[in-house]
């Protein structure tokens, strides 16, 4: 009886609490596809007709295509460059913890999780202007830089989970500690790095504060930098409004939907040995 009882209060936590995702998302839709006219009735009514010229229309006015090309530009990028770097990090780290420069460096990653970005904004945009780095390149060296504190922690859960044997194993054949890391570890943490690319990708398409302070040229603006600037030039044409804002999530909703599975596994397996 105490675990049906459970089970009724656990069913309907997660009945409210896909209400509460769902319903803003299918007032998105319904709004994005309406006419200026149809807002002015129910807003939870179906439209009358589902027409694409709020799209079009959002598509001109915020450069939608040289927006996401550099949003797209950036988050490959700093997907490409975080799985290969941060892995490698980690995997120095991993296997010399019992040091202390290594173990201090560890601790020294980790205390960067707990750093608020906005103490470290102002100097920072000061920096990388001083520097030439306030472009797409330099947005994509400071994504890598700053996502190595959460990667390191959950690749070095995973890497000490894997036999150091079968590195001994490398080596006694004649291989290098680079082509130990290439050969046998790297293709081992394919459930890791899945984990890494998914979750950095996500964070550089959705980021909107970084490119904010960072970028002065409007043609490198992101997308949800565009999306900004777009509601606040048409804060009160919520049609246009939510038909650009569909268009920049579709990409990620979808990367997301089909890559859930690997973002929980992994979390877990990084977070215990």
């Amino acid at each position: 009886m105490t675990r049906k009882k459970t089970n009724w209060i656990i069913t309907v936590l997660l009945i409210l609490g896909s209400l509460f995702i769902l319903f803003p998302i299918y007032l998105a839709i319904t709004i994005a596809f309406k006419t200026p006219p149809e807002m002015a009735g129910n807003l939870l009514v179906l439209p009358k007709s589902w027409s694409f010229d709020n799209f079009k229309q959002a598509i001109e006015m915020t450069n939608f295509f040289n927006a996401f090309k550099n949003s797209f530009f950036i988050t490959f990028f700093v997907v490409i460059f975080t799985v290969l770097t941060n892995s490698l990090v980690a995997y120095a780290i991993a296997r010399n913890l019992h040091k202390k420069f290594y173990k201090t460096l560890y601790f020294y990653f980790l205390s960067a999780m707990f750093i608020p970005f906005p103490i470290i904004m102002l100097p920072l945009v000061k920096q990388t202007s001083a520097w030439g780095m306030d472009n797409l390149v330099g947005l994509i060296v400071l994504y890598v830089v700053f996502n190595l504190s959460f990667n390191v922690f959950i690749y070095i859960g995973y890497i000490r989970s894997i036999p150091v044997e079968l590195e001994e194993a490398a080596i006694m054949d004649g291989a290098s500690t680079w082509g130990v890391f290439w050969k046998v570890i790297f293709p081992l943490l394919a459930p890791m790095n899945a984990t890494v690319a998914i979750i950095t990708c996500l964070g550089a398409w959705n980021d909107f504060m970084l490119p904010l302070v960072l970028l002065s040229d409007q043609s490198m603006a992101t997308l949800p930098l565009v999306q900004y600037i777009f509601q606040s030039q048409f804060s009160t044409d919520y049609n246009l409004a939510f038909a650009s804002y569909l268009m920049a999530l579709a990409p990620m909703i979808l990367v997301y939907v089909f890559a859930q599975k690997w973002i929980i596994s992994g979390v877990m397996r990084g977070s215990i040995k």
